[in-house]
C-alpha cells in the first residue's frame, strides 16, 4: 500500500515542488549571492561577472550604516508590537461574540471577513480618503461635527501615521484571525466552562482558567501570521503615507534603496532583504517555540 501511494505521491508533488524550486529557491540563493556584490540592477560595477563586483560583508556593514534603514527597523518594530495586540485583541473579542449569538453568527463572521479579501493597494488608499477627508474635513476638523485636532491629518504624522496604519491592519486582519479563534473556541468542550459556572467560577474565571489554555494552539497559529504578515506589510504603507514623514517600514524601504541612488544599488538592497528575512524568521521562530511550549505546560 505505501509503494502504491508512493508511486503516485511523486508524479502528483514533482510539478508543485519544481515550481517552488523555480519561484522561490534558486531566487532567493541568487539574491543572497548578490547581496555580497556591487550589483547595479543591470550590470555589476567593477567588471563583467560577479565574481569581479565581490565586496563581502561591505553591503551588510553600509545596510547597517544607513540611517534611513535603520529609522525603517525601529518603526517596524513599534508597528508590529502594536498592531500585534491590537489585532488579537480585536479578533478574540469578535469571537467571542460570534460564538455567543444564537442566530445571525455566520452573517456576522462573513461580514468581518470581507476586508481581508480587499488588495493591500485598496486598503490603503480607502483608509487614506477617510482619514483626509472624513476625519480631517467633516468629522474632527475645525468646521467638523466634532472639532478634534489631534484626530485630524492622521498620515502627516509619525506618531499618528502608526496608530492609523495600525487601524488599517487590525480593520484588515482581525476578520481571518476571528474565523481560526472561532474554530478554536468550538473545539473547546462545553462541559468544562458549564461545571466551572456551577462551582460558582465567574466569567472572567473561566476565560482565564478555561478558554486561554484551551485557545493555546490557536494563540500560536494567530501570533505567528500577525508577527509575519505585519513585518512584511508593503502596499498598505505605500498607499497610505508613501513613506512620508520617516512612515518607512522595512519592506518599503528595501523597494525604494532601489530608487533613491543613481546608480541604484541592487546590492545593498539585496543584503537589507537578507537581514530583513533572518529578522522575521527569527521573531516567528522564537514565538512559535515560546507559545507552542505553553501549550505543552498548560
Amino acid at each position: 500500500m505505501d509503494r502504491y501511494y508512493k508511486k503516485r505521491f511523486v508524479p502528483l508533488a514533482l510539478p508543485a515542488l519544481i515550481l517552488f524550486v523555480m519561484v522561490i529557491v534558486i531566487p532567493f540563493i541568487m539574491g543572497v549571492i548578490y547581496s555580497f556584490t556591487a550589483w547595479r540592477g543591470t550590470y555589476f560595477a567593477g567588471g563583467d561577472h560577479f565574481w569581479e563586483a565581490f565586496v563581502g560583508f561591505d553591503n551588510y556593514v553600509k545596510a547597517f550604516k544607513t540611517k534611513k534603514f535603520l529609522d525603517a527597523f525601529v518603526y517596524t518594530i513599534k508597528v508590529t508590537l502594536v498592531a500585534v495586540v491590537a489585532i488579537n485583541v480585536v479578533s478574540l473579542a469578535m469571537a467571542l461574540l460570534a460564538t455567543s449569538l444564537n442566530k445571525g453568527a455566520a452573517a456576522y463572521r462573513t461580514i468581518y471577513f470581507l476586508p481581508n479579501l480587499l488588495g493591500g493597494l485598496a486598503l490603503g488608499y480607502i483608509w487614506q480618503f477617510i482619514f483626509e477627508i472624513v476625519f480631517s474635513k467633516i468629522l474632527f476638523g475645525e468646521d467638523g461635527i466634532i472639532s478634534i485636532p489631534a484626530l485630524c491629518n492622521m498620515t502627516q504624522d509619525n506618531t499618528k501615521a502608526l496608530f492609523a496604519l495600525v487601524m488599517l491592519i487590525t480593520w484588515q486582519m482581525a476578520g481571518y484571525m476571528m474565523i481560526i479563534y472561532t474554530t478554536g473556541l468550538n473545539n473547546i468542550p462545553k462541559d468544562l466552562s458549564e461545571a466551572a459556572a456551577i462551582d460558582g467560577a465567574s466569567t472572567w474565571q473561566r476565560f482565564k482558567s478555561i478558554t486561554v489554555p484551551m485557545l493555546m494552539p490557536s494563540f500560536t497559529i494567530v501570533f505567528f501570521l500577525t508577527l509575519s504578515k505585519c513585518f512584511m506589510l508593503l502596499d498598505q504603507n505605500v498607499a497610505l503615507t508613501d513613506g512620508n514623514f520617516s512612515t518607512r517600514m522595512l519592506a518599503m524601504q528595501i523597494l525604494y534603496t532601489t530608487r533613491d541612488g543613481s546608480p541604484p544599488d541592487y546590492g545593498l538592497a539585496q543584503a537589507q532583504a537578507v537581514i530583513f528575512f533572518v529578522l522575521i524568521a527569527a521573531v516567528t521562530l522564537v514565538q512559535v517555540s515560546i507559545t507552542s511550549k505553553k501549550e505543552v505546560e498548560l
